[in-house]
């Protein structure tokens, strides 16, 4: 499906601007508390943060987040090569199981990796009747690059598997009947258009890295977001907490620089869609290895972790522990992770209608600016809602509302990237129509705008969906009192070492998140399909 470009310069209607200004403020209300926070006792604060933490922290943060990207790098591309551009058994099964790691909490796959390679966790379990009495130890950086490459290897495989999927062959068959191998082809010919994709999935590994907070907690792995979090805790520190997320802040600036360099770089170097799909490339003696390394990164990936939860849940049964009751908790995590899903599609919609189907500065600029405060980590927007709620909305503090407007800060990226892609692909000739016919501009997105991009919308849904039924800190801190969520009580039953119990709930979260999984690989199906 090719690329469109406005052909006509309507002026956006003004009822779209009021909404995504307001939206856009929401986001950048973490950043108002953090200037507020850090600097109401001076510069004493920053002093001391700089003087005892922010090096090694920063080095630490920086050394896991380039770590993590080169892991990733490592297994996504191949993987999205293999089950894109060749004629590999099973595709897509393979498609399906190399997706199916995003629904696993990284807090839970760092769980998994402790129950499995702890000290008396299963593996030593294994080893000690051969008088193996302690394994190499998995707490630390080592650990939490392992984890978090896993959990986070699935958002650069998809976007390099649409890109693989939709890239013109043509080049390359002009390659080879030059009688250039398959190798020098991939490299020279194959490989260039697609650098955008790789750094822009990269930019979005690296921001997930610098955010995460479960995995590099459990693992006892210092990064800003774990430091924070003590700060936090222990001292119940608020200013020595707001400096640190402002470093975090003006890293996570860094690299958002980096993405619209890299975006501005790549206009006009976009990735062709294909008008035709792409011969399939014949593994031959390469097939089995291809399977090897597939069952691999989908078996570390997704089945062993679930298989330790699996067998962490049939050890609590067979000892009678009493489990957690889920069914309150679970209607729960599933109802605000549908409201957060509804709500954040909501809020983007006119962000990125505005930004895709009518351009302009002002609109490109609230999209970028949407994306300011995405690496800023769950437990830094919630005291930022806690500070509003306190401040400015007491009616509002301690209810579901306050959460669901943490997660608009957080996930409202996720939904705008779901949604940019179709609407920007949309011809303007139906809406021109549209318009041509006496309908109002309102009236012209409702009936012609959006039905045309439903499946960027789904998917947006799904994205969003899978994000807030997995997000720990800000649930744990803005959810009224009594309030039970299933992540919450899988955080407190591993921190209490009991893991038996976490089982359970572990096991019903994935369960919650590989729906909508499923759904993003479906909608990824047709949109490669389609290409």
């Amino acid at each position: 499906m090719a690329r469109f470009t406005l052909g006509t310069r309507r002026p956006p209607p003004a009822l779209l601007w009021a909404p995504a200004l307001a939206t856009v403020a929401l986001t950048l209300f973490p950043v108002y508390y953090l200037v507020v926070r850090s600097t109401e006792q001076g510069l004493a604060p920053w002093q001391d943060a700089f003087g005892r933490l922010a090096g090694p922290v920063l080095w630490d943060t920086i050394r896991l987040a380039a770590a993590v990207a080169v892991g990733t790098t490592a297994i996504a591309v191949p993987a999205a090569w293999l089950t894109a551009r060749t004629a590999l058994p099973a595709r897509r099964l393979w498609q399906v199981l190399l997706a199916m790691p995003l629904a696993i909490p990284s807090y839970v796959y760092a769980f998994a990796v402790v129950a499995a390679l702890g000290p008396k966790g299963l593996v030593q379990g294994w080893l000690q009747p051969i008088g193996v009495d302690r394994l190499p130890e998995i707490y630390g950086f080592w650990g939490a690059t392992a984890t978090l490459t896993a959990v986070s290897f699935p958002y650069l495989y998809l976007v390099m598997h649409a890109a693989f999927a939709t890239v013109d062959p043509a080049q390359e068959e002009a390659s080879r009947t030059l009688r250039r191998g398959r190798w020098p082809t991939f490299w020279r010919i194959t490989f260039p258009p697609l650098r955008p994709a790789l750094a822009g999935g990269l930019l979005l590994i690296v921001l997930y890295a610098l955010s995460d907070f479960g995995a590099v907690s459990t693992l006892r792995y210092d990064t800003f977001t774990s430091v924070i979090y003590l700060q936090y805790q222990s001292s119940f520190d608020l200013t020595g907490a707001a400096v640190l997320a402002m470093m975090l802040g003006a890293l996570a600036l860094a690299v958002l620089a980096g993405e619209i360099a890299v975006r501005s770089f790549a206009r006009g170097r976009a990735v062709s869609t294909a008008r035709r799909r792409p011969v399939l490339a014949p593994l031959g003696g390469w097939t089995v290895p291809a399977l090897v390394y597939l069952s691999l990164v989908a078996g570390l990936s997704f089945l062993a972790p679930i298989g330790v939860l699996v067998y962490w849940l049939s050890n609590g049964l067979r000892a009678g522990i009493e489990f957690p009751g889920l069914a309150e908790p679970l209607r729960h995590s599933a109802t605000l992770a549908a409201g957060g899903a509804l709500v954040t599609v909501v809020a983007a919609l006119p962000i990125a209608i505005l930004a895709a189907r009518y351009g302009g500065w002002a609109a490109r600029a609230l999209e970028q600016t949407a994306y300011l405060t995405h690496a800023l980590p769950g437990l830094v927007v919630a005291l930022a809602m806690v500070f509003f709620g306190i401040r400015y909305a007491r009616e509002l503090y301690q209810t579901v509302w306050i959460v669901l407007a943490a997660y608009i800060v957080l996930f409202l990226p996720n939904a705008l990237s779901a949604l940019r892609v179709p609407l920007s692909r949309q011809s303007p000739n139906l809406e021109d129509a549209a318009a041509s016919l006496g309908r109002r501009p309102l009236r012209v997105i409702a009936g012609v705008t959006l039905p045309l991009a439903r499946p960027g919308v789904v998917a947006a849904g799904a994205l969003v969906f899978l994000s807030t039924i997995k997000e720990l800190p800000a649930t744990l801190l803005l959810a009224p009192p009594g309030y039970e969520t299933v992540p919450g009580i899988i955080w407190g039953s591993a921190n209490a070492g009991t893991l038996s119990a976490a089982a359970l709930p572990a096991l019903a979260i994935v369960g919650l998140a590989a729906a909508a999984v499923a759904v993003l690989v479906w909608i990824e199906g047709i949109g490669s399909a389609n290409g």
